[in-house]
């Protein structure tokens, strides 16, 4: 079972339209706040401290060398080096066992280099050794003046990366039906979610533990440390943007420039977050259908009747396998994500109701990760092992069942896949959950960059504000782009774009409520 949407990566929608240093020099300050020390071998958290870290481990020196190509992606050129971080296992045990995380960083191009400007695309569970290569001609303005840094995380990728299920059970496993309509079906589904989870657990062993947020947050104060550098500069995206919360929660001291993009809410719980995506792709839906001149609520219901005609009997396609109407979905999902990709949602959309579902199949596999041979990728793997740690709540059945009318409500397309995955994702999981929302105040901390995007499907664009609140007063500065697809910065605005640089390069802090439209 794939989920449907998650706050998922950066990279899901540019897969339609893309085609060591020395200590940081923190220059052009203008928020009048003193600089702070920084020390990271405890947290600074108020609800607890872990133990100090070995010098063994904060004093390692990195093997930057040439970086290979991975299963995703090609080697990238010469000015990209890669190296393996070594971090615990556990931060409880810090002297114990370690694992190893895979690091890529090009140095900054210009001169007056202000430090390492680490990245984070999302997910959980996108590599970012794979993806930030492609990103750097987004990001060419910063890379003048930083190292460009990306890793990834625990159970991601290279980085002790987690595969719970073969290719050949993860094709089976797409005739399960998402929206189950009887009990057959009910147990069917919830099976497939189980059996999913002891995968993940025999594939992951003791890692499963210890893949949450909180432990990826202070990786990344560790690997602050090993690159020599004094401040914490951070780009956060979907996913990130908490990742990057839990890090000024944990290290407010530690916090030099942080920019979050495409923010998750995190004052949601499980089901606070799927009524969220539930919401935000019914309104980028709604959007689509506005430009094409079409009245939103009968373009809904036209794909609605299109759904329920794949439930019960699945499309055929080219490649001789069916479009199931979990595929479907996916398929619409896709191109929500950038608002560039919306002509190709009316190809397939239009190529479906005729009889054919090649188009939509392309699409969901793209989401999915599969590619021309029948090989999936671990994206989704790795975000269900690490949200299913983060998250301790596991809504019941009955208890979905229950609420399915008031996601239907909010959708009629989405609404009964986002409720019955509140149920399914983490069901019968091996490992308890950590927590019902992530804690994200950080008091004392620099100012922060929140960036929302009012048409943004995954990442409401509410969440940017109820982010920039947790994360407290004078802390949380809000920027609002009023735009289409999933994060803003590199989307298109000017305005967004200049704002966002002068924050990460000058320490320009805008307006809180600064809006471009």
């Amino acid at each position: 079972m794939a989920r449907i949407a998650r706050w998922t990566a950066l990279a899901a929608a540019a897969l339609l339209v893309a085609g060591c240093g020395g200590g940081s020099s923190d220059d052009g300050k203008e928020t009048g706040k003193a600089d702070r020390s920084a020390d990271s071998s405890t947290s600074s958290s108020p609800s607890g401290t872990t133990p100090r870290l070995p010098a063994s481990l904060t004093s390692q020196k990195l093997d930057w060398g040439r970086c290979r190509a991975t299963s995703d992606s090609p080697a990238p050129g010469s000015d990209w080096q890669c190296a393996t971080l070594k971090v615990p296992l556990d931060y409880a045990k810090p002297g114990g066992e370690t694992i190893g995380l895979a690091l890529i960083r090009s140095k900054a191009t210009g001169g007056q280099r202000i430090g390492s400007l680490l990245f984070n695309f999302g997910g959980p569970g996108s590599s970012g050794v794979s993806y930030l290569p492609s990103y750097a001609t987004t990001v060419s303005k910063l890379h003048e003046r930083y190292d460009l840094v990306s890793w990834d995380p625990r159970g991601v990728a290279a980085s002790e990366g987690v595969r719970c299920r073969s290719d050949k059970a993860i094709q089976a496993a797409e005739s399960v039906d998402a929206t189950p309509d009887d009990s057959a079906e009910q147990q069917a589904y919830l099976k497939d979610s189980a059996e999913f989870g002891k995968g993940c657990e025999k594939a992951a062993g003791k890692l499963l533990s210890h893949v949450s947020t909180t432990d990826t947050a202070r990786d990344m104060d560790l690997m602050r440390q090993v690159l020599g550098d004094q401040k914490m500069h951070y780009f956060g995206i979907s996913y990130g943007t908490e990742l990057g919360g839990v890090y000024a929660h944990l290290f407010p001291k530690n916090v030099g420039r942080l920019a979050l993009d495409a923010v998750v809410d995190p004052s949601a719980d499980t089901v606070g977050h799927a009524k969220n995506q539930t919401r935000g792709f019914q309104r980028a839906l709604d959007d689509y259908f506005t430009s094409t001149g079409q009245d939103p609520k009968q373009g809904s219901q036209k794909i609605v009747d299109l759904l329920k005609r794949i439930d019960a009997k699945p499309l055929p396609t080219s490649s001789g396998r069916k479009l199931t109407q979990t595929l479907a979905v996916t398929g619409i999902v896709l191109p929500l994500y950038s608002e560039q990709s919306w002509p190709t949602l009316t190809s397939a959309l239009k190529a479906a109701e005729g009889g054919d579902g090649s188009e939509l199949l392309s699409l969901a596999d793209g989401y999915n990760e599969r590619d021309a041979s029948g090989h999936y990728g671990t994206t989704t793997h790795s975000q269900r092992v690490i949200s299913c740690l983060d998250d301790r709540q596991r809504p019941t059945p009955e208890e979905t069942k229950k609420r399915l009318p008031e996601f239907e409500k909010i959708s009629p397309v989405f609404g009964d896949f986002m409720g019955w995955d509140t149920a399914g994702w983490c069901h019968n999981w091996p490992v308890s959950g950590q927590y019902d929302n992530p804690e994200v105040s950080a008091s004392g901390a620099e100012p922060v960059l929140v960036i929302g995007n009012t048409g943004d499907p995954a990442t409401p664009y509410e969440g940017a504000r109820k982010m920039a609140d947790e994360l407290g007063k004078d802390v949380g500065v809000e920027l609002t782009w009023k735009g289409e697809g999933h994060g803003a910065y590199g989307s298109g605005s000017d305005c967004v774009d200049s704002t966002v640089n002068s924050y990460l390069l000058n320490g320009t802090v805008p307006k809180d409520g600064k809006v471009c439209s």
